[in-house]
């Protein structure tokens, strides 16, 4: 079993609960601007974009810096 992480703001989420309240909160367009990667700007879709992020580490940081400061705003 893995210890509690009371720092760690994104314990617990998971990277689809993520990308649905960015796309909730910002839409995919201003979520394409905000992360310039192609599966938020061309057809876009929650399945994809997950793909895409499980696979590219750069990108999914990105996502959680992101949500991250939409937590703070």
């Amino acid at each position: 079993m893995t210890p509690a992480q009371p720092n760690n703001p994104l314990h617990g989420l998971t990277l689809e609960r993520m990308l649905t309240e960015l796309v909730a909160r910002y839409g995919w367009a201003t979520l394409g601007r905000r992360v310039s990667i192609r599966c938020f700007n061309h057809e876009p879709s929650v399945a994809s974009s997950l793909k895409f992020l499980r696979r590219t580490p750069w990108a999914r940081e990105q996502v959680e810096a992101l949500y991250l400061e939409s937590l703070r705003r």
